[in-house]
């Protein structure tokens, strides 16, 4: 097994003012050719959006873009006739395929939206653009992991056009798991959202991540009042 450890301090950062934003890969003006990406997970921000704030619209191709909110709500317009509201316990995907513009923004008058962004490269270019947003139920399944995104259309979470599978889980007592790979070529890429885990001899605090590879399975040992972000996603990056 081999693991590369990114702390949190270590990623990129850009405060705009309405957007503070942290950039585990490199992103915008950050750029680390040590940090482009983790196989096909290309970008995993970490943004804080104030109240009433957001993106403007703007384009995405040959992209699949998860967005997790993780406190407040996003509200997203797009080209393709879509205009919702992602809560907190939701998620959301848009597949970017020949091409879509969207917009996204912070409907609350006094609460911050914190969230992650994810954009994953696509083992199928220029498909038909695609979104889709449901409810995950990480919440109703305390202390285990929840699958909420797979390759698979009518497997749990949201699809995307990648061999990817996520799994999220909130621990209130510490707890050991042993995660089995989906494809064993494959890497994890595990975010610490909350609380502390070892794997494999490396403590992770709120906010590192551990990148894993040439591994069939991994141990966590996970502490009480923890959150994890599993993404597996396959290494090689064909586009």
């Amino acid at each position: 097994m081999k693991t590369i450890f990114h702390s949190e301090n270590s990623r990129g950062h850009a405060n705009h003012g309405w957007l503070n934003a942290k950039h585990s890969f490199s992103f915008a003006s950050w750029y680390n050719p040590d940090r482009v990406n983790f196989g096909t997970l290309r970008v995993l921000n970490d943004d804080s959006v104030s109240p009433g704030m957001g993106f403007g619209t703007h384009p995405h191709d040959n992209m699949e873009i998860i967005t997790i909110p993780l406190e407040g709500a996003i509200a997203h317009k797009d080209s393709m006739g879509n205009s919702a509201t992602i809560n907190t316990g939701e998620i959301q995907v848009m597949s970017a395929g020949t091409g879509v513009q969207h917009s996204e923004f912070n409907p609350n008058e006094d609460k911050d939206l914190k969230l992650f962004q994810i954009w994953l490269f696509p083992n199928k270019r220029n498909v038909e653009p695609r979104y889709d947003q449901q409810k995950i139920a990480v919440d109703d399944h305390i202390n285990e992991f929840v699958q909420i995104l797979s390759p698979n259309k009518d497997d749990a979470g949201v699809w995307i056009h990648q061999d990817a599978w996520f799994n999220m889980g909130k621990f209130t007592e510490d707890k050991v798991v042993t995660y089995e790979f989906k494809n064993p070529n494959n890497g994890l890429y595990v975010m610490q959202v909350d609380g502390s885990s070892v794997i494999d001899g490396q403590q992770l605090n709120r906010r590192d991540a551990l990148g894993i590879m040439d591994t069939s399975s991994v141990t966590l040992h996970i502490t009480k009042d923890s959150t994890l972000l599993l993404m597996e996603v396959p290494m090689d990056v064909k586009l």
